[in-house]
């Protein structure tokens, strides 16, 4: 179909803003005169302009606009944010017909945009391509429906099912190639926050930053019930925002903050409503074994990658279980195998 033809040209160029537009979703817009591309524009970065108002100053003959179809991903905006609504400046162009690939989830939006279209006598078709547009936006549609990041877990396992050796010191286990470890980056560059466990953050001592791929250092987290963890582990280094989550009071510090829980309870629960208070929209979570599991048996994630090693450890830590039949997709990333799991509950 021709519009389900532009629509995936949306999407294609929605995608360029990925890990640039959070908390805001990726939209891609494109205009069609005549059979032919006009104008064509992306959300760039937050708190820039929006993918329609990009495509239509990429229009060189504004005339064609009172003649064009505009395409666009999602619901135009009819609310004042950071830059102006989308809608009105369709309507302020004359643009007659406007497709939509879904609804803005969003509560300033949620089905207002294409009515404030609909009440100014403009043509408005909804639902093309609508799946693959939601997928584009999951992070964003899981945090306005629920009420919680959009979580994903991430793993490396031997060949024999465990994630590292049993230890009180030194360093973990290497299962990852150089690759697959720039692969790992490339996925916290994509989230806005990361989590470990005590016991992870102790023994392994990670930086939680983004180095081998480009993009911005999500916010780390760490579980730190009795205030144990050493101040000399990198995750005190003050280089970027950190939280520690706690069950005492504790001071805080420059780039660390400290957050009280009650551990007497379920602790996560209260982490969603931490980084949603928080606007942070994706987590991932990176271990340990414990932490991993307890996502997983409380049913709280979305998407899993686990990486596969070809080195046997005959004993250690076993790898978190999760339920195999669960819908997955095996591939191969430079010849190791990735397991993507998906968890449906969106």
């Amino acid at each position: 179909m021709e519009e389900e033809k532009y629509m995936r040209r949306c999407i294609s160029l929605a995608r360029n803003g990925l890990q640039n537009t959070s908390p805001n979703p990726m939209v891609g817009a494109v205009i069609v005169c005549d059979g032919k591309i006009i104008g064509e524009g992306y959300h760039v970065r937050c708190g820039e302009a929006h993918a329609e108002v990009n495509a239509i100053r990429s229009v060189k003959d504004p005339a064609l606009l009172k003649r064009s179809t505009i395409y666009v991903s999602l619901e135009p905006c009819s609310h004042y944010g950071k830059t102006p609504p989308c809608a009105d400046l369709i309507i302020e162009k004359e643009i007659p017909r406007i497709v939509i690939g879904c609804e803005d989830p969003f509560a300033k939006v949620a089905g207002r945009g294409i009515e404030k279209l609909r009440n100014a006598g403009r043509e408005v078709i909804v639902g093309v391509l609508e799946k693959e547009c939601q997928h584009l936006i999951r992070r964003f549609i899981t945090f306005h429906t629920y009420k919680r990041p959009y979580i994903t877990l991430k793993w490396a396992e031997s060949a024999d099912g465990f994630i590292d050796k049993e230890r009180t010191n030194g360093r973990p286990v290497i299962l990852s190639t150089p690759l697959t470890s720039m692969l790992v980056h490339k996925r916290r560059a994509e989230s806005d926050a990361i989590i470990v466990g005590t016991r992870t953050a102790r023994l392994d001592d990670p930086s939680l930053t983004v180095r081998n791929w480009y993009g911005h250092n999500p916010v780390r987290i760490a579980l730190d019930r009795d205030l144990t963890l050493p101040p000399t582990l990198h995750l005190f280094d003050g280089s970027v925002p950190t939280l520690i989550l706690t069950a005492h009071q504790r001071a805080q510090s420059e780039q660390t903050e400290y957050i009280t829980l009650n551990y007497q309870t379920n602790i996560i629960p209260q982490l969603m409503e931490i980084l949603y208070e928080r606007n942070l929209q994706s987590l991932l979570v990176e271990g340990g074994q414990q932490l991993l599991q307890t996502f997983i048996d409380e049913g709280l994630w979305d998407e899993a990658f686990v990486e596969i090693s070809t080195v046997q450890l005959s004993a250690g830590i076993k790898a978190p279980h999760i339920e195999r039949e669960r819908e997955s997709v095996q591939s191969s990333f430079f010849g190791v195998q990735i397991e993507h799991y998906i968890n449906k509950i969106v």
